[in-house]
């Protein structure tokens, strides 16, 4: 029998402030307090979930997804649009993410291999021969990192506002460390797609972004210099350090990543029913596994949980259903088969009356719920509950045929799903994006590319574990993740089978921390009850 533990919810107190790649932050309004309850959670891992068969829909989205980045990416130079059908400029994101959907599409009988040669050949050597320099305009690089927005057609930066983004050069990375692993022949393109791949990694300048040693900066503007945050854990940017702690050239130290998960305790705790290292927008749980296969291999801090990433992407995953089940907002359709927020469009920056409430509304943002990094307005995303298959396909399934079912005439097309939609936005102001749909609210125009590539290799590495296999051919990742302090699994010697770990003193030391700051909460609960009726959050 399991041990039973109580242990108390944490409290969406307030929004937390999201930082994407190129974005500033600003204050944002608080959410609506929701009192912490004493809840039960089994101290023992629970079972890995077993791996239902997909239903021919997914079929049917894995091809559609896969035909967005054959179809949208420029064939004179592999630029892939950020979205679609917009098509405003293309993202460095996006390119990493259709290198790593060619072959999918290989493997499937979709396109052939030469031409997936010849799509991947081009785009290395276009970013290969970019031009770079610190120059405000006319380059598309600077000391290995490239800037988040390009100009489809040339590839320089895109506009002023446009930065030199180490997390988004991380995602490019990774589609072109996944393609010099990939195409392992001996014909000459193949070996040439292998050695620009190393050029490319290799003059990523780790150490340049390094402003506050040992963290890496998010970034740089010619015309102000580094991005003043640092990347900090717990969010996407695992990817990132895994990459400059495996770099042959500009290695950063591997205290980088201790430092890194040094401010994991403050993204640890209970909600929703499950205890994990949290952070509110899904993408922040899928991103780096879209490459990295986590199962069973642990750093220092997990090994201190007991647990791994992929368990606790699955817990983060779980967590978002209960809370879409629980719906504190009260916002329209939400449910055991309606949930996901993450990175996506929105109808418009606006306040409007929602049940008697001012709700403030957004365009693109992130979405999230969680113990911090939250915003919800009743947008949903399909690709957070989508690319989350690999982790609770038990709940991802079912969630993704009721979308389709229940908003599919509206919501799916050429490419799969459309980015976006709102069930709770019925009002007629002029829209940023997209449309409504007269009585079923607000649906997005357009596919966003970030959110399309995590469907299709969550899809894939969910059918047979193809982009992780791949992967781990990569000598750069395993060093990186060796650097880092991850073992077992399959970093283990050939044969050396090992459970996943727990460092029960370390344990049991931080143990004494968190039973003080539950006591602490409980204290927090109890004075939350004594209020008066009058001061209490509104309950729709």
């Amino acid at each position: 029998m399991p041990r039973l533990i109580p242990l108390l919810c944490s409290v969406v107190a307030g929004f937390g402030l999201v930082l994407l790649a190129g974005c500033g932050k600003a204050p944002e309004p608080p959410m609506p307090k929701v009192l912490p309850q004493v809840i039960l959670i089994e101290a023992d891992l629970p079972p890995r979930p077993m791996k239902p068969e997909l239903p021919p829909l997914f079929d049917d989205i894995e091809r559609r997804t896969f035909q967005y980045f054959w179809d949208t990416t420029n064939e004179q130079n592999g630029l892939t649009p950020d979205r679609y059908p917009s098509r405003p400029f293309a993202s460095i994101a996006s390119v990493g993410f259709a290198l790593t959907a060619y072959p999918i599409g290989i493997e499937n009988g979709w396109i052939s291999r030469n031409q997936a040669i010849d799509r991947t050949l081009l785009t290395l050597k276009f970013f290969r021969d970019l031009p770079s320099g610190p120059q405000r305009t006319g380059k598309g690089a600077y000391k290995g990192f490239y800037y988040h927005f390009l100009d489809m057609q040339e590839g320089r930066r895109y506009d002023s506002w446009v930065e030199l983004s180490s997390v988004d050069t991380a995602l490019l990375l990774m589609g072109v460390l996944f393609a010099q692993s990939y195409y392992d022949g001996d014909d000459a393109r193949e070996k040439e797609i292998r050695q620009i791949a190393d050029t490319i990694y290799r003059r990523t300048d780790w150490q340049w972004l390094q402003r506050n040693k040992p963290l890496v900066s998010m970034g740089w503007f010619p015309e102000s210099g580094f991005i003043e945050h640092d990347w900090m854990g717990y969010n996407e940017a695992m990817m990132l350090y895994v990459l400059a702690l495996g770099s042959p050239t500009h290695p950063v130290g591997p205290d980088a990543w201790t430092v890194w998960a040094r401010t994991y305790d403050n993204d640890w705790g209970v909600f929703q029913g499950q205890e994990y290292l949290s952070f509110g927008p899904l993408f922040g749980h899928q991103y780096s596994h879209v490459w990295i296969d986590f199962r069973d291999i642990q750093d220092a801090y997990m090994r201190e949980r007991g647990i791994d990433y992929f368990l606790n992407s699955r817990r983060a995953t779980l967590a978002q259903r209960e809370y879409a089940i629980t719906n504190p907002m009260q916002w329209k359709d939400y449910g055991e088969n309606v949930w996901g927020l993450t990175a996506g469009d929105g109808p418009q920056n606006t306040t409007q009356e929602y049940r008697g409430e001012q709700r403030q509304f957004r365009h693109y943002s992130a979405r999230g719920a969680g113990l911090r990094e939250n915003f919800d307005d009743g947008t949903i995303v399909p690709s957070a509950a989508i690319s989350s298959l690999p982790f609770a396909p038990e709940v991802v399934i079912p969630a993704t045929v009721a979308m389709h079912q229940r908003y599919g005439d509206y919501l799916y097309s050429s490419y799969g799903f459309l980015d976006s939609f709102n069930p709770s936005f019925n009002y007629d102001i002029p829209l940023k994006t997209g449309r409504l749909i007269p009585g079923r609210g607000w649906v997005a125009s357009d596919y966003i590319a970030i959110d399309q590539g995590p469907i299709l290799t969550g899809i894939a590495n969910y059918r047979d574990e193809f982009v992780w296999n791949v992967m781990k051919k990569n000598p750069y990742i395993r060093k990186g993740l060796e650097r880092a302090g991850f073992s077992g699994g399959w970093l283990a010697p050939e044969g050396d089978s090992q459970p996943l770990q727990k460092d029960e003193q370390a344990a049991s030391a931080r143990a004494s921390g968190i039973a003080e700051s539950r006591a602490a909460a409980a204290e927090a609960q109890k004075a939350a009850a004594d209020q008066p009726a009058a001061s209490k959050p509104h309950q729709p």
